[in-house]
């Protein structure tokens, strides 16, 4: 018999114990928080799935508990349950995942109309640069400006890169639209592939195949966590000048700026691959080698590695109590031992803000939320939701990748009264393709 009373964790300790008739319980008493966070930052979740608790974990998920909550080092229940290596667990979460992001912007929808309607209509563009230390990448990585179009309280971005990870970039000519007046589609958030003139409403269900072969891959490939170190950030002005020293500041576009040194900035990768055979090992080995030389587009023979995969045998079950795990000081493992590889590097970066961008930050954060989809943009978002100098970041450099770091410059920005409301519409030529961008 499990004793809860006085339990600082009582949904931890009953998915711990795969106890559902009580997890059932004190879920329907409606006060816990499903997604609650115990000293390893674990969340029930994180804790079923460890120890392939399926009961619980059917359950947590059936209550909308968090799937993108990452625990104190870094990993996802999702994560956790590739590592574990059940794919119907998978399965069940790629889906919750989706669903969760989707009711997230939804939720959101009430503010984004608020926002977007009390300012005037605009036309802004970002570039974006990527820079590598490793020799030769530099010259192979693409450049980007993003075009964003705002009337009203729709959205649109213009963008020549689709997709961008630490495998490939695929290039193209896209644009998102986010227009919540367009009832009619049931769907506010739009991407259109204007070469191939068709267009992808944001999933509201994924197809069964989609979400197969989402699962063979992500149990092909390493699990990877990157987070910036949770040692703050400190912004030191940048110096100018050799004999006369002054803080630097100079002109980006039309807007006076000022530089400042990103100092802090420490990007931790982790790679994990227990759940991994040797041949997956070499085969995303070459796939990376191939990409650093310049190759992004992968063939047949890359993608054999990504073939149905069966379930993992399950792990042995950790010795080890509710008590013993719980009032650690260290971080407790539940699942699949760990095979991984931690690389961190310091980053050198600046950042140039002016007061006279016409634009507040947390008006941008919104604007980027919509936009989130674009990885790489998610990442600006996140960086832009830190504690900076006054001013709008105009010019920045943050690290995407453990290899790769981004300099990007807000290099226009204009007010419109001329933008036309077809241009955030479809078009009526261009022709419904559900699964052009599988991973939206």
């Amino acid at each position: 018999m499990v004793e809860y009373d006085n339990e600082k964790f009582p949904i931890h300790k009953a998915a711990f114990h795969n106890d559902v008739q009580t997890l059932s319980r004190l879920l329907s008493e409606g006060e816990i928080d499903i997604g609650a966070q115990d000293p390893h930052g674990n969340t029930p979740l994180h804790i079923a799935t460890m120890l392939g608790h399926k009961e619980a974990i059917t359950l947590l998920l059936s209550k909308n508990a968090p799937v993108k909550t990452k625990n104190s080092q870094g990993y996802s229940s999702l994560m956790e349950a590739i590592s574990y290596g059940n794919r119907q667990t998978i399965n069940l979460m790629l889906r919750k995942l989706k669903s969760q992001a989707r009711e997230h912007l939804s939720s959101r929808k009430p503010h984004l109309m608020k926002v977007l309607g009390s300012i005037d209509d605009f036309y802004m563009e970002i570039k974006w640069d990527f820079h590598s230390w490793v020799p030769l990448l530099t010259r192979i990585l693409p450049s980007d400006v993003c075009k964003i179009y705002k009337h009203g309280t729709a959205l649109r971005m213009d963008t020549t890169l689709v997709d961008f990870n630490d495998r490939s970039w695929e290039r193209g000519d896209i644009s998102f639209i986010y227009n919540p007046q367009v009832e009619h589609l049931k769907q506010h958030l739009v991407v259109l592939d204007n070469k191939k003139k068709v267009y992808q409403k944001l999933k509201n269900s994924s197809v069964e195949k989609d979400i197969e072969e989402e699962v063979d891959v992500l149990m092909s490939s390493d699990i990877v966590s990157a987070q910036m170190s949770t040692k703050p950030i400190t912004f030191q002005p940048m110096m100018a000048g050799w004999f006369f020293r002054h803080e630097k500041s100079d002109m980006v576009g039309t807007f006076s700026t000022n530089y400042y040194n990103v100092d802090n900035l420490n990007l931790v990768s982790k790679k994990r691959r227990e759940h991994l055979t040797q041949d997956d090992i070499k085969n995303n080995k070459t796939y990376l080698q191939s990409f650093a030389h310049g190759k992004n587009i992968p063939d047949e023979n890359d993608m054999k590695s990504f073939e149905h995969r069966p379930d993992l045998p399950p792990p042995a079950i950790p010795k080890v109590t509710w008590e013993e795990y719980i009032y650690s000081s260290e971080f407790v493992h539940l699942g699949r031992p760990m095979d991984v590889k931690i690389n961190s590097k310091s980053f050198k970066a600046g950042i140039g803000l002016s007061p006279e961008f016409p634009l507040g930050v947390n008006t941008l954060i919104d604007i980027l939320e919509v936009i989130a989809p674009l990885k790489h943009m998610n990442k600006m978002r996140h960086f832009c939701e830190g504690r900076m100098p006054h001013g709008f970041p105009v010019r920045l450099e943050i690290p995407l990748l453990p290899t790769i770091t981004a300099k990007i410059t807000f290099q226009k920005f204009q007010w419109c009264d001329n933008l036309s409301m077809k241009f955030f519409r479809v078009p009526r030529s261009y022709t419904e393709d559900t699964n052009r961008f599988p991973e939206l």
